[in-house]
């Protein structure tokens, strides 16, 4: 079984701890004068969603848990939650909001998402590094702004809000990168 200590931490980092998975969210090496350093760690539990802070002690080691990955389709959000199926078997896994936590942002119908099994059983999901989305809702662009530093919230079609350069309009397409919200680039108008 792989192990990790707590210098191969990184944010997305999922790990065995006090018999569940847990995935990193952040994490901060810190040292107090004269106690040994200690990682201060923001954990999140993929079967029960439940977020948890916890200290660790430089070098800790943590096993890496047997997570198996299965590529599906997002098919829908309603009131009992988010539905994946699997093309292959077409089955068919729901995940509540806090088993997949800031991934709502970024799921739009019928994209293609990997799934993340531990012992059988759905834990969560595993997205694409970037997402391209449409702009829903922002404030009318500037002609001529083209390149500026300046920012604007602008709304996707999944909902979430980022940070987008003034020259993004509605209807636009932007990539953004699902690890850090941020906007990356716009693709093209529609």
């Amino acid at each position: 079984m792989a192990v990790v200590d707590t210098s191969g931490f990184y944010k997305g980092l999922k790990i065995e701890y006090e018999g569940s998975v847990w995935e990193i969210i952040e994490f901060q090496h810190s040292k107090i004068a004269q106690r040994s350093p200690v990682v201060k760690t923001k954990l999140r539990n993929l079967i029960t969603g439940a977020v948890q802070e916890k200290n660790f002690r430089s070098g800790d080691t943590f096993n890496l848990p047997d997570i198996e990955r299965i590529t599906m389709q997002f098919l829908y959000k309603d009131h009992l939650g988010y539905h994946f199926m699997d093309s292959t078997t077409y089955e068919q896994y729901s995940f509540s909001e806090e088993q997949l936590g800031e991934a709502i942002k970024f799921l739009k119908e019928q994209q293609e998402i990997v799934v993340l099994f531990y012992k059988g059983n759905p834990i969560g999901v595993e997205l694409p590094t970037t997402v391209e989305l449409e702009v829903i809702e922002t404030e009318p662009g500037v002609k001529g702004d083209t390149v500026s530093s300046t920012t604007k919230p602008a709304t996707l079609e999944t909902g979430a809000v980022i940070s987008v350069p003034l020259f993004v309009d509605v209807g636009d397409i932007v990539k953004v990168d699902t690890r850090t919200g941020e906007y990356i680039e716009r693709v093209k108008k529609k």
